[in-house]
């Protein structure tokens, strides 16, 4: 008998992570230059690692009511507030991709449209089709900003989200104000629910990152979260806020999917919230002009406003992402193929969560395989 005969036919539509298969590769090869993988080279916030520390040692190990600890609900509420002027419920969620995937559960029929810019975070693509929805991208090459005439001609009557994302994983790109304001206009005009990732937010290096929140309350799903700005990656910890009725349909999601988030994390969650990470930011900027002087003369590169990411165009000479990776690869320089990440297959993406040394070495060698 096929084992094929027990898989259902939703995973016809679901790779293996090509950004998991590159990080494979680079624990495979430890003396290559790795520029791989979204994961903060800091390690979590002392503070934090305290209060999760206590909180298992004192016994609160148990699971937390499905929306999350009260107080850490009521200090998001309180920051949301002071933030935005906005009041909306709040869930604590197993990671911002534990976000996506709940508001997906809780909005989307099959056959319900999802519309979000090309590139993208590669979760967007799968988590729709793994809640039955079909995932519809709009090109925002080649300057990477938000496609607005694209978007709204990609609309029909089965279009039900605009899922943004700012700042960007994989272009580092930041929406204006502007931009933002007139996405939310089309969300109106449409009727469409506006799920915001916002999960680099506090990585933004040229001021503060504009949130879609204050051009569209009413209808806004905000999904931030710990995993980068405090380098809680692997604890699994985020939140979803909006309006009470979706954010109520999600925590149902919650209940019979995640059941809660990591109870002691939440309880280093709420230290985090207090917790200085201006140092962090100020190195990641340092990190970002390395690698814009580092490539800019050898490569047509849009400059990242945040995050710890850049998408670079692959150089003429090269038929694609894929062969340009895997000629920088044979240099020991390990980089993602941009077809992961888009429909396209022009552009690489190069992590700058690693050392000032591997940056500047790995940038040397790209160019020069580039003018090769």
């Amino acid at each position: 008998m096929s084992s094929s005969r027990f898989v259902s036919k939703r995973m016809d539509h679901i790779d293996a992570s090509g950004v998991r298969r590159m990080f494979e590769l680079a624990v495979s090869r430890p003396k290559a230059i790795s520029l791989t993988i979204g994961q903060p080279d800091f390690d979590v916030p002392e503070p934090c690692k305290e209060a999760a520390i206590e909180a298992i040692r004192s016994g609160r190990n148990a699971y937390t009511v499905t929306q999350g600890l009260p107080e850490l609900r009521e200090r998001i509420a309180r920051e949301l507030k002071d933030r935005f002027d906005w009041a909306p419920e709040v869930l604590v969620t197993s990671g911002t991709s534990g976000g996506i995937l709940l508001a997906l559960f809780a909005c989307l029929d099959p056959g319900d449209e999802v519309i979000y810019a090309d590139p993208f975070f590669v979760l967007y693509k799968y988590a729709i089709h793994l809640v039955g929805g079909s995932p519809v991208a709009v090109s925002s090459y080649p300057d990477f900003r938000m496609p607005i005439a694209g978007i709204e001609a990609a609309i029909t009557e089965r279009t039900r989200i605009l899922l943004i994302n700012s700042p960007s994983n994989p272009t580092g790109t930041i929406y204006s104000a502007a931009d933002l304001k007139a996405a939310a206009e089309l969300a109106r005009k449409h009727d469409l629910l506006i799920v915001s990732d916002e999960i680099y937010t506090d990585l933004s290096f040229d001021g503060p990152s504009p949130s879609i929140v204050p051009h569209a309350p009413e209808r806004t799903i905000l999904l931030r979260g710990f995993s980068k700005g405090h380098a809680m990656t692997g604890w699994r910890l985020g939140y979803a806020a909006g309006p009470a009725p979706v954010i109520g349909e999600m925590i149902k999601a919650q209940q019979y999917t995640f059941v809660c988030a990591p109870s002691i994390v939440q309880y280093a969650g709420l230290v985090a919230m207090d917790t200085d990470i201006s140092a962090n930011v100020e190195a990641y900027r340092h990190k970002r002009d390395l690698v814009y002087e580092g490539l800019k003369d050898a490569f047509e590169i849009v400059r990242p406003g945040g995050g710890f990411y850049v998408f670079p165009k692959v150089p003429e000479g090269f038929s694609n992402s894929t062969e340009f990776v895997s000629a920088a690869a044979e240099r020991d320089v390990l980089v993602v193929p941009g077809n992961i990440f888009s429909n396209q297959d022009t552009h690489f993406r190069l992590s700058y969560a690693t050392t000032d040394e591997k940056i500047v070495r790995g940038c040397e060698i790209l160019s020069e395989v580039a003018r090769c």
